[in-house]
């Protein structure tokens, strides 16, 4: 395009004020206010200008877009108002996706967290006397009763957990731990790491695949203080491998007078074998093995809200609440709201299967799945049909959020075969849509899992296809 044409496509671009004047633009005005929607005229007269300059517009190209811009300064200022933390709809098949919020809260932690955040609460004061009371008060008993230790505190995530416990309890002493068990979480975090900015000192037994409980007893020494077993809950080691039990580990520390630590990633406090799933251990094992220090994660198998907590003897947990620490890492009301609902529902566990999401599209059976796949391509098959093909398929579903490593749960997902536009194309579009639905690709094809889409999510899945495969 020559030069001179695009300083007439340029000219042509309307002044800023006199878009604001249109009478089709006077509702959004009312609705979002001048600030608002004056920046959105202002990014989309930019975006234009830029297809001009880049030779990417026609004269043809501009008519058309002067012709739609109520419609597209709408959907600009409904962008620029859109949150950026956002609900999207899970049909991946990760349960516990990091990247889309890890787990999903039961109705009830969802209602506690809403009626705690819209009024005043009982935070921290005891109710009976009218004085000042602890934060912890309102899962201690609750986390007791679930796991049978004698006392808990709760921090903002479980590394944290783990930092607070050995900074409390070993800082300046040696702790034992097996090679196998130094593990890499999320973000790059690593326990040698953690370790080193808790002050303790960090001693390395056996080998990669194989830690004995000679191993650990070679290893104590005048300034051991602990021996801490690491749950390797984000991956798994098979084959010829060996690793010391909780009950010994705890037995052979008691002995030598020192602290039996363990630090169980994940949390879960059902056994899930009882459900047809791979073993887990549950907080309540590590408890009853003698171990003095027990950590682990809400929003994980727990399928609570984020936080680290921390279970134990009583002596212990009390030095961790003096800890400095404790302050910097404590968790706000509302986790505190969300959690104690989480675990309100654990006191009956057929409730808890059955009320909290985690738990439930865990334990979900797989003719359930099957009844909502084909529920789908029924309702959407007859308008997208001459488009894509639609096919229900057998699936995997994996746990995520570093829970049950190289374990798959078996699914039903809706494969989509597009026939105008790739499969790269549909993902996209339904991943940057409303509501935006995150999926994946499989040999050419889009997979909607219906492990991980709720019920009531099924129509918006289907209204998202029908726009992302018709172009709308």
């Amino acid at each position: 395009m020559a030069t001179n044409s695009k300083q007439e496509l340029l000219k042509r671009l309307p002044a800023v004020d006199s878009v604001l004047r249109a009478a089709a633009v006077q509702p959004l005005l009312q609705q979002y206010g001048q600030v608002t929607v004056t920046r959105a005229v202002r990014a989309l007269l930019d975006s234009w200008r830029r297809l001009i300059l880049q030779d990417q517009w026609s004269g043809t190209d501009l008519e058309q877009a002067l012709a739609d811009m109520p419609e597209a300064l709408a959907q600009e200022v409904e962008a620029a108002v859109r949150p950026s933390l956002h609900p999207v709809i899970n049909a991946t098949g990760v349960l516990i996706h990091t990247n889309l919020g890890r787990s999903l809260l039961a109705a009830a932690a969802a209602q506690q967290i809403a009626q705690v955040a819209s009024s005043y609460s009982t935070l921290e004061v005891n109710v009976q006397t009218g004085e000042r009371g602890s934060r912890y008060s309102h899962v201690v008993q609750l986390l007791c009763e679930l796991t049978g230790a004698e006392d808990a505190l709760v921090v903002n995530n479980n590394a944290a957990a783990v930092l607070l416990t050995l900074a409390a309890l070993t800082a300046g002493k040696e702790v034992v731990v097996s090679r196998g068990q130094l593990v890499e979480i999320g973000g790059s975090f690593r326990i040698p790491e953690v370790m080193a900015q808790s002050g303790s000192r960090l001693v390395e037994v056996g080998t990669t695949n194989k830690t004995h409980l000679f191993d650990y007893e070679q290893a104590i020494g005048p300034d051991t203080a602990a021996l801490l077993k690491v749950h390797t809950s984000n991956y798994r080691l098979v084959g010829f491998t060996q690793e010391v039990a909780g009950r010994d580990l705890a037995a052979l520390a008691h002995e030598h007078g020192l602290l039996a630590i363990e630090d169980l990633g994940s949390g879960v406090l059902i056994d899930l074998q009882r459900y047809g799933l791979i073993y887990e251990p549950t907080v309540q094992e590590s408890v009853a093995a003698g171990m003095d220090v027990v950590t682990f994660s809400g929003d994980k198998l727990l399928g609570g809200p984020q936080a680290g907590i921390i279970v134990g003897r009583k002596d212990c947990i009390a030095k961790l609440k003096k800890h400095p620490l404790t302050r910097a890492f404590r968790i706000d009301k509302l986790t505190l709201a969300g959690l104690e609902a989480t675990l309100r529902l654990y006191l009956d566990e057929e409730t808890a299967v059955r009320e909290i999401p985690t738990l439930r599209m865990l334990t979900i059976p797989i003719e359930e799945l099957e009844v909502r796949a084909q529920q789908l391509v029924a309702a959407t098959v007859g308008e997208v049909g001459s488009v894509a093909q639609l096919n229900v398929v057998p699936s995997w579903g994996q746990v995520g959020g570093g829970s049950l490593p190289g374990y798959d749960i078996n699914s039903v997902a809706v494969a989509v075969l597009p026939q105008t536009i790739s499969p790269d194309e549909l993902e996209r579009r339904l991943r940057l849509g409303q509501p935006a639905v995150f999926t994946r690709i499989y040999r050419d094809q889009v997979l909607i899992d219906m492990r991980t889409v709720q019920p009531q999510e099924l129509p918006a899945i289907r209204s998202a296809l029908c726009r992302a495969l018709l172009g709308r």
